[in-house]
């Protein structure tokens, strides 16, 4: 066995190396299902825990505020140049700690105080940042909203997909500075195309969020963004299985606006041991090993979602065409909630969060509705077959979430599989 990544971690703390520990075995023995979660490879957590998380490099590449950045000049210049090579784009900002950071970045860079922006509903599937009220984002800016289409009970069309003709309507009335595309619990393909076509009949500039799908569009099972939209922002850590952290991608004409707005319009000393970590996976997103997981991803989360259907759960949108799901609970059983449906998986070893459903009649704290994601598992090395599985170990689970006796069961089925899965397998714990 390989000693682990975290070897060099302080070992004179004991309570938080217990605590360390612990979560080591929680990730490694239980199914990992939060669609916005992945397992980062030994050389990205390497990176994250490097000697660079001492250094402060205020300002860019070449233009610092500090001493001592020959260093870090030229990791951050590698990162850049290997996410446009990447994405096909013109520029790239590594440096926001996080997706609402990028997009936060991209607004005060490219709109007024007041300016109306179009973007998608956060019950329909939206972020907080495309203007919900819960965040700062609808304080600076006029947000109006798009939804998706209605649900219809027909097989072959059951609705729920991004409403294009609404978008229009929205966008014709209006007539908003930005339009944003990209969704947070978006189970479709999103075609950035159309949108562009809406955005220059108004006179819009386009934004992607592609914060869940970034990974999929570098492995080439996501349509690219790129060539339609002025900027794209998405997070690191989701299916492009980097660090936690964002980036920002945009056309010339916006560099120096967009980095301006990240510093030191937002963001102080940036983080050059995530930068680094950007970089390998930036790298390792490039291999031709990627795309195959990339394509394995969907694969699973095709055989996940029809495993589901046919034990009883209703997919909002009929499917799915990316790593998640969002589950509609009502129909396997109208009384359990989104929250207890998780609080119930996480006894079971299975965890995945709880998520509104479009015109969800309960309120977000508590919903309808489920999100599952396969980007980990897959990571993991699970195909086709156990993603049927785990759909049979979560029916078991909630159907019998009153039975302690088979939630233990449960949970004792799901550490011996996922045994058979460790994504560290070649480590030794911490």
């Amino acid at each position: 066995m390989t000693s682990s990544p975290f070897d060099s971690w302080i070992r004179s703390d004991e309570e938080m190396s217990a605590l360390l520990k612990a979560e080591w075995t929680r990730q490694t023995t239980t199914l990992q299902l939060i669609a916005s979660e992945n397992f980062a490879s030994p050389a990205v957590m390497a990176a994250t825990g490097s000697i660079l998380t001492n250094k402060y490099a205020e300002g860019y590449p070449g233009r610092r505020y500090y001493g001592g950045n020959q260093v870090v000049d030229e990791i951050e210049d590698i990162a850049r140049r290997r996410l446009t090579a990447l994405f096909g784009a013109d520029h790239a900002n590594v440096q926001p700690h996080a997706g609402a950071n990028a997009n936060v970045a991209v607004y005060t860079a490219l709109l007024n105080p007041g300016d109306t922006v179009l973007a998608m509903r956060l019950d329909q599937g939206g972020h907080l940042t495309h203007g919900s009220p819960a965040s700062l984002t609808s304080t600076f800016w006029n947000f109006v909203s798009y939804g998706l289409t209605p649900r219809n009970d027909d097989s072959e069309n059951p609705g729920e997909i991004i409403d294009l003709d609404h978008v229009r309507e929205m966008a014709l009335q209006h007539r908003p500075k930005m339009i944003v595309a990209g969704a947070s619990a978006y189970s479709r393909k999103i075609d950035a195309a159309p949108f562009r076509e809406i955005a220059d009949e108004v006179g819009a500039l386009l934004m992607f969020d592609s914060a869940h799908v970034a990974g999929l569009i570098a492995g080439g099972v996501h349509p690219n963004p790129v060539p339609y939209a002025d900027v794209v922002t998405f997070t690191t850590h989701k299916t492009l299985r980097g660090p936690r952290g964002a980036a920002i991608l945009c056309r010339e004409e916006h560099a120096k606006k967009i980095d301006s707005a990240v510093f030191p319009g937002q963001q102080g000393g940036p983080l050059e041991h995530a930068i680094a970590a950007k970089a390998v996976a930036f790298r390792e997103a490039a291999q031709p090993s990627f795309a195959e997981y990339s394509q394995q991803v969907v694969t699973n989360s095709y055989a996940f979602s029809d495993a589901l259907t046919e034990r009883g759960f209703r997919l909002v949108s009929g499917g799915t065409e990316n790593h998640m799901a969002l589950l509609d609970l009502r129909n396997f059983d109208e009384d359990l909630t989104g929250k207890e449906a998780q609080e119930v998986l996480d006894r079971a070893g299975i965890t995945a969060n709880r998520n509104a459903i479009p015109d969800d009649p309960r309120s977000v704290f508590v919903t309808s509705g489920l999100r599952v994601g396969t980007a980990a598992q897959t990571t993991a090395g699970m195909g086709e077959n156990e993603f049927v599985r785990i759909a049979d170990l979560m029916v078991r689970a909630l159907r019998g979430r009153h039975d302690e006796t088979i939630i233990s069961e449960v949970r004792d089925e799901v550490r011996e599989f996922c045994g058979q899965f460790n994504p560290y397998r070649n480590f030794t714990e911490i």
